[in-house]
């Protein structure tokens, strides 16, 4: 492996705490942490952090907002309503209001069908009064 290929992995890294700690204020401490807890798929946060955060929320191109909205979609139709309650929150700090989540998941329920949709309301009730 070229030192490139160590420097590119760092910065996705660096790129990926930048992006999650601002999709996520007051949730994660200052610095490269360690999110791994010993058990099963831990390399699975690391993943997501250098490959979802650090490449994709970190691009340019679209703002967070945007994706914020894209991501919510993506989410409901794939009956990720785990990822969806996360979601909804980063939506928020994002700029979203509470009506244009709602309205997401109204318009998703023409294209994902009516249980996705019913399934993503109540996750998201979930994820606002929680």
């Amino acid at each position: 492996m070229s030192d490139k290929s160590g420097e590119e992995a760092t910065d996705l890294r660096a790129a990926g705490w930048r992006a999650m700690r601002a999709a996520l204020p007051g949730v994660f401490p200052e610095g490269d942490i360690d999110l791994r807890d010993g058990r099963l798929g831990e390399d699975l946060v690391d993943i997501g952090l250098t490959s979802v955060w650090g490449a994709l929320w970190g691009r340019e191109g679209l703002a967070p907002r945007d994706r914020s909205l894209v991501t919510l979609g993506i989410l409901i139709a794939l009956g990720a309503e785990t990822e969806l309650k996360t979601h909804v929150r980063i939506g928020l700090t994002n700029g979203l209001t509470q009506d244009e989540i709602a309205e997401v998941i109204y318009h998703s329920s023409g294209y994902t069908g009516f249980p996705r949709a019913v399934a993503a309301r109540t996750a998201a009730r979930e994820a606002l009064e929680g």
